[in-house]
């Protein structure tokens, strides 16, 4: 996708890089709203009450129960709150439980549980049973809305069998998440192993007159069913594709016995298909995806006065090789434009071995991105930042480096080869003053990164 610039006459006067991507993320932030977008999803015509595809009479209503989950549930509960107010009669009653990882604002007859992340506790048990409980009452007079987004897998979970402990599904998320293994693959293992992901949900919910999931997503286009580990739309992942991927994952590994023994066992069986009788009354859709995160980010680097191009080829990828990729991309573009912002949206992996400090994936991207800057002299500034606000063991949300970082962190003291290799880019970044640090942001479609030009 490309975007011609607005006149360049009517540019950014001289400034810093460095700030003028910040300015950047800042501004798509603000764009990419989820209040607003869940609340377009939700409304009443006539009598009817519609979300999402689902329509019904809302006479044949008494109760709507929102069960809202992940890093963006707080903003996803409140677009559908607002909404709802506008569209229902008083006499219908709306509850909701909100699964965040940080505090919601609380209305009148709301659960709010705190969701544990990157990897489940018994706080993330305790979410799963206070939302089994409340899906277990529903009946036909009762519409489910499910607001899905990144981060649900760690904050709602229960083992599908009561011989896996709580702290061995925690330790294997965590060599999951370590292993290099992309989202998809991670997901189609989580699923298999709880009783809440998977479509199982809606199992639990197939008595309501309808449910709904509306999904902001932090995986690639076209993999909806992975967001959260997909809880209440069906999955077309089988246990030969959950066998495939544990034969790679073994040879690294020491998998917990627990779970090795359940994947061994005929308690581990296929999540709901797409043809189970839970989801004949059941649809979702996605509200807000990285497609809408990369032409904000387009639209307003267009607005300032830049060519802007959104490439996300090296999705997926691994760090070091979706850095060459875009810098060498940014080279051609630079014979072409004198101004210009390459974007790219996704998330690269990085496979951790042995011990590590502080950082994530965005921030080992930027520092190795600065190596090459300076190896290359190339006179880029690079931006790479979670939407979510947060980067793998950091406080921070991503970095932005330049052709002047190296030089700056040598004047400090900083050796970046060896951030690199102990994966400790934020230690760099925080002492450069380069972090991102926004907190958490109520959203989450997946990471942002931009190559701009002089």
């Amino acid at each position: 996708m490309t975007l011609p610039s607005h006149n360049t006459e009517t540019a950014y006067p001289p400034a810093d890089k460095s700030e003028k991507l910040r300015g950047l993320f800042k501004q798509v932030m603000c764009d990419v709203d989820v209040r607003a977008a869940v609340k377009k999803e939700i409304s009443c015509v006539g009598e009817e009450l519609r979300v999402g595809g689902l329509r019904c009479n809302i006479e044949e209503l008494d109760q709507v129960l929102i069960i809202a989950l992940g890093k963006a549930a707080n903003q996803m509960y409140l677009g559908a709150l607002e909404a709802l107010c506008l569209a229902l009669p008083k006499d219908c009653r709306v509850e909701a439980v909100v699964v965040s990882p940080f505090a919601s604002p609380i209305r009148e007859h709301t659960l709010f549980c705190e969701g544990a992340h990157p990897t489940p506790d018994l706080r993330s048990v305790h979410a799963a049973d206070t939302i089994l409980g409340k899906l277990k009452g529903v009946d036909a007079r009762t519409a489910v809305i499910f607001l899905v987004s990144g981060g649900t897998s760690s904050m709602i979970e229960r083992p599908i069998v009561p011989s896996i402990s709580i702290e061995d599904l925690a330790l294997f998320y965590g060599q999951l998440i370590d292993s290099g293994l992309g989202i998809e693959e991670m997901n189609i293992v989580r699923k298999h192993l709880s009783a809440v992901k998977g479509g199982r949900l809606a199992q639990v919910a197939s008595h309501a007159r309808f449910v709904c999931t509306l999904i902001v997503s932090d995986v690639p286009n076209g993999a909806s069913a992975s967001v959260g580990s997909g809880p209440s739309i069906p999955d077309a992942s089988t246990r030969a594709d959950c066998r495939r991927i544990l034969r790679g994952l073994a040879a690294r590994e020491d998998i917990p016995p627990s779970i090795e023994a359940f994947f061994a066992s005929p308690a581990f069986v296929d999540t709901p298909s797409p043809d189970d009788a839970a989801f004949a009354h059941n649809s979702w859709r996605g509200v807000l995806s990285s497609i809408d995160l990369a032409a904000a980010a387009c639209a307003a680097a267009s607005d300032v006065g830049f060519y802007a191009v959104v490439d996300n080829t090296c999705d997926e990828w691994d760090y070091i090789s979706a850095a060459r990729y875009l810098l060498e991309r940014a080279t051609q573009l630079r014979t072409q434009h004198r101004r210009f912002c390459l974007i790219s949206v996704g998330e690269v992996s990085v496979q951790v071995i042995g011990p590590s400090g502080r950082g994530g994936r965005n921030q080992q991207f930027a520092l190795w991105c600065a190596t090459e800057l300076c190896r290359r002299s190339l006179d880029f500034a690079v931006l790479s930042a979670g939407s979510d606000g947060i980067d793998g063991r950091s406080p921070a949300a991503g970095a932005v480096v330049d052709s002047t970082t190296c030089e700056r962190a040598r004047l400090y003291g900083l050796d970046l080869s060896h951030s690199l290799s102990r994966f400790d880019a934020y230690t760099v970044f925080e002492a450069l003053g380069d972090s991102i640090c926004t907190g958490p942001t109520g959203n989450n479609l997946r990471d942002l990164r931009i190559v701009m030009s002089s």
